[in-house]
């Protein structure tokens, strides 16, 4: 290997380095609220600060909704799959959907 190879090297973990850096604090950030929309409407906003637990009624069915921790859930449902329920908690990346209830759980930063 010459100068230049050991050089090139270098640059290219570097780059890995400072981009898998970024990803992660990107994927561990909680954003500020959860949003609860049923339907595409928006149902309600929670701030990621507060514990809370939200009962979500609508025609299809009902969900709890939990902020615990700064983190997004849902705890039950009374939908027939409960997907939802095992889905974990939802972040900027990644949403928690409850299909048969029509009801998405997305996490997003606060709007100034």
């Amino acid at each position: 290997m010459k100068k230049n190879d050991i050089i090139l090297l270098f640059c290219i973990l570097a780059c890995c380095a400072i981009a898998l850096t970024a990803l992660f604090f990107l994927l561990n950030g909680t954003g500020e609220v959860a949003v609860v929309r049923v339907d595409g409407e928006e149902y309600a906003r929670l701030p990621l600060d507060k514990d809370t637990e939200l009962l979500v009624q609508t025609e299809l069915g009902c969900n709890l909704v939990v902020i615990e921790d700064g983190k997004a859930f849902i705890r039950e449902a009374d939908c027939p799959d409960k997907v939802c329920c095992v889905s974990g908690h939802a972040n900027e990346m990644r949403s928690v959907v409850c299909a048969p209830h029509k009801l998405t759980l997305t996490v997003q930063a606060e709007e100034q």
